[in-house]
């Protein structure tokens, strides 16, 4: 792959120092390039594979994955993410309680096998119950003994016309159908379908409770072949954690809800106390680590030697982001994808494009230049699943997006020390994010079939940059024209 300036200029994706290794040669972002259109194959965009993979352990079906930040992911974006094929990271502005919760609600949301479903005493009161339910989100919980033997099944159906006062046993459906634990999902669906129960709980030899198996999940996992799951048929999901202050903490309670990866959540990524982390991260726990926010080769070959499965790529380019205003610091997104990239590929490594991407077009020219998945926060910010509120303003309806280093999101931090290098903005409201996915996924397979494209691997194989100016960029938008 290469970068033509005019018909004569070669850049590679080296940095090219001068001035004694303090200046640097001219950098570019997406706006400054175009993909020049080859001789293709693709007879169809529908053709074109957009499979990944967000660390060698883990596959995704696009690479699209939601930023973890405040205003962007928690469950719901997660949950929508991975169903599509997709990658959600839970942010860290949460008590670790939350984000615990936040965490088993994806994996917990769709499960051919729940391992380890919410249960009750037959003991406890209907309110205990009531008030479990409503703390995990499920509409049901297997009700045990003391010694976890299976007693019974509560569902909302069992508390529709009680009051309270009552105890769990009384009001439990008694000797629920009940499968053996290890029996194959086609033997259990016929259960349920011969039965006509939509839960059955799964026990061994001993009527010890081991796991349970609904028909909502079963019906999901037909409903979204393309998901991405993990070993187990659970949806994959990120959660992120600090460097300061409770890190060891949240970690230990995060991972213990089995997150498919821990994000380490920082601006800049090449810091000794970042790369300390990640050391001790993979050392204590051997979790998947997604390290970064760096911009050169340097960051990424450091964040690689101290254990990172996954390199996060850009400082300063989010639209909500003003590291480079306030701190005069950034590698413009293309170049920085470029050089850590190519870093990246002699260990082995992947990178996130994290920062920048304004449409479809930018998606396809992140994965060009190198990266495997792209990070995306404006673009999913404002929809249904993102955290908060429809604001209403001036007849126009709006959701409120900050950056993770705004003073808002500083303050649910307790990092007020520092100098804010995010804004706090507002993005019209957008409607569900499937169909932002869907409108990206488009983008990014007719990108493709430009290129020549079958696969992403082929996407970076076979393209070809082109520097433009700035008439060049007006031409590539609509123009002389009154758009309606």
């Amino acid at each position: 792959m290469e970068v033509i300036v005019g018909q004569e200029l070669n850049l590679t994706r080296q940095d090219v120092a001068g001035n004694n290794g303090r200046f640097f040669s001219e950098a570019l972002t997406f706006d400054d390039v175009l993909l020049v259109p080859k001789r293709s194959s693709v007879a169809s965009r529908m053709d074109v594979s957009l499979a990944t993979k967000l660390t060698n352990n883990i596959s995704l079906n696009i690479p699209l994955i939601s930023a973890n930040m405040s205003t962007v992911t928690e469950s719901a974006m997660a949950i929508c993410l991975a169903q599509e094929g997709g990658f959600g990271i839970i942010h860290r502005n949460l008590s670790i309680e939350r984000e615990v919760q936040e965490v088993y609600k994806v994996k917990r949301s769709e499960n051919t096998i729940i391992e380890k479903p919410f249960t009750i005493l037959a003991t406890d009161t209907i309110e205990r119950a009531v008030a479990e339910m409503e703390k995990h989100g499920v509409s049901g919980l297997v009700v045990i003994n003391e010694e976890k033997k299976l007693i019974g099944m509560l569902t909302g159906r069992d508390l529709m016309f009680e009051t309270g006062g009552k105890l769990v046993s009384e009001v439990m459906t008694a000797d629920p159908v009940v499968g053996k634990y290890g029996q194959a999902i086609e033997e259990l669906i016929e259960l349920m379908r011969k039965n006509k129960v939509e839960k059955i709980p799964l026990v061994d030899e001993n009527n010890v409770l081991k796991a349970l198996v609904t028909a909502r999940d079963v019906l999901k996992k037909k409903k979204y072949p393309n998901a991405c799951r993990d070993s187990r048929g659970r949806l994959r999901v990120g959660a992120s954690i600090g460097i300061r202050g409770d890190y060891k903490e949240r970690a230990a309670a995060v991972l213990d809800a089995e997150p498919d990866a821990i994000a380490v959540d920082v601006a800049h990524g090449h810091m000794e106390r970042v790369i300390e982390i990640v050391s001790w991260l993979k050392k204590n726990y051997g979790c998947e680590v997604i390290a970064g926010n760096v911009a050169t080769a340097h960051g990424t070959r450091d964040l690689i030697a101290a254990g990172a499965d996954v390199i996060k790529t850009g400082v300063g380019g989010g639209s909500i982001c003003i590291t480079r205003t306030v701190a005069g610091t950034g590698v413009p997104q293309l170049t920085a994808i470029m050089n850590c990239a190519e870093e990246a590929a002699k260990h082995g490594i992947s990178i996130i494009a994290d920062g920048g991407i304004k449409t479809a077009g930018d998606v396809v020219k992140a994965l060009a230049a190198g990266a495997s998945t792209v990070m995306c926060g404006n673009l999913f910010s404002g929809t249904d699943e993102s955290p908060g509120r429809v604001i209403f303003r001036n007849g126009k309806r709006f959701k409120m997006y900050h950056g993770m280093a705004s003073w808002t999101a500083l303050q649910g931090l307790k990092d007020s020390d520092r100098t804010p290098e995010g804004v706090e903005s507002m993005v019209n409201y957008k409607g569900n994010a499937k169909e932002i996915i869907s409108n990206l996924l488009g983008g990014l397979r007719s990108g493709m079939s430009y290129s020549n494209a079958h696969t992403l691997q082929e996407l970076q194989q076979n393209a070809e940059f082109i520097r433009i100016t700035n008439a060049g960029l007006r031409e590539s938008h609509a123009h002389d024209v009154e758009v309606i």
